[in-house]
């Protein structure tokens, strides 16, 4: 058990004019530099417009690492409990198990590093705003290589999204994951339902799969795929599915960040260069790539359109769970 101050004595951080107190701001949480809950603090402040940009008004479900990446992770969906006044909320209902949450629905920068107190490492958002929780307002596309698939396979497969993503008349906002994959966002217009939506991305995804036959799947089943293929994860689309924010740290010993990227970046982008010892400076130097993805909605009715026409060919729609 930690003694009182064995990680340092707290410190308060002015941000934006909100008071946050961080306890233990010297224990470290990504062992290969070293890094310490101060450090991720302060480098959620350094990219403060680009996260915030990310999470603004939706629901936000935490991974916090309380002992540092390399203990257990707690995944919540429900605010922790001592949040200031200030910290705003959004309520989600579950039919299904007849609960509900009041999730974190980040507004500004000091929403964010109470998260980093509460010990957030990672923001997985949802895809749909508080205005409407059940209309999504965001695709994503996420290209997620299988274990023997090599990342020159996932680099092919988002140049070909960019490319379908150009005769569709939509724009592609690309971002590492901070792993082994890449995400591209797209801004729709928050029109229709969870269903439809994952609807649209599945049939793109097959468009995907149909011009890459070796290198793409969409083959629902993961003992069914091939393994060294990428696989186009649509259901990241469902309800209630979450991926990491463009700008979130993830929970490995690295520290490596979801970093926006170019497109022209994407043939020779390498995951692990994008950490929270990097990306400050890169933010300094080029500021949010994603600073404009609330302009280019696109309306996701051709892709409708092929959903039905695949359907109409008897392909079968994977269940979500």
């Amino acid at each position: 058990m930690a003694k009182k101050g064995e990680f340092g004595e707290p410190v308060v951080l002015d941000v934006e004019g909100f008071d946050v107190k961080l306890s233990s701001p010297d224990r470290v949480y990504f062992s290969e530099r070293g890094e310490t809950k101060l450090d991720l603090a302060n480098y959620y402040l350094s990219v403060a417009p680009g996260i915030v940009n990310a999470l603004r008004d939706r629901p936000c479900m935490l991974h916090r690492f309380p002992d540092g990446v390399a203990g257990p992770k707690v995944h919540q969906k429900r605010l922790p409990r001592g949040a200031p006044a200030w910290v705003e909320t959004v309520r989600l209902h579950f039919p299904r198990y007849g609960l509900h949450a009041d999730e974190l629905c980040v507004t500004k920068a000091a929403d964010v590093l109470w998260a980093v107190q509460m010990s957030t490492v990672e923001f997985h958002p949802w895809n749909s705003r508080r205005a409407d929780t059940e209309k999504p307002d965001e695709w994503r596309i996420d290209l997620d290589p299988m274990p023997e698939a090599p990342f020159s396979r996932v680099r092919t497969a988002a140049t070909v999204c960019r490319d379908l993503l150009a005769e569709l008349g939509a724009v592609g906002f690309p971002k590492t994951s901070g792993g082994r994959g890449l995400h591209i966002y797209v801004r729709i217009a928050p029109d229709h339902s969870f269903g439809d939506v994952r609807r649209a991305a599945l049939a793109f995804a097959r468009e995907v799969e149909r011009r890459l036959p070796d290198d793409v799947t969409t083959t629902w089943w993961r003992k069914d795929r091939d393994p060294a293929a990428v696989f186009v994860d649509y259901n990241q689309n469902a309800r209630d599915h979450t991926i990491a924010a463009a700008y979130s740290v993830r929970g490995n010993a690295k520290g490596t960040v979801s970093a926006p990227i170019t497109w022209d970046e994407i043939p020779n982008v390498e995951p692990d260069d994008f950490t929270i010892a990097t990306m400050p400076e890169r933010f300094a130097r080029l500021g949010d790539l994603h600073a404009g993805i609330d302009d280019a909605a696109y309306d996701i009715a051709p892709l409708l359109d092929w959903a039905e026409r695949d359907e109409r060919a008897g392909t079968e729609t994977p269940p979500e769970d």
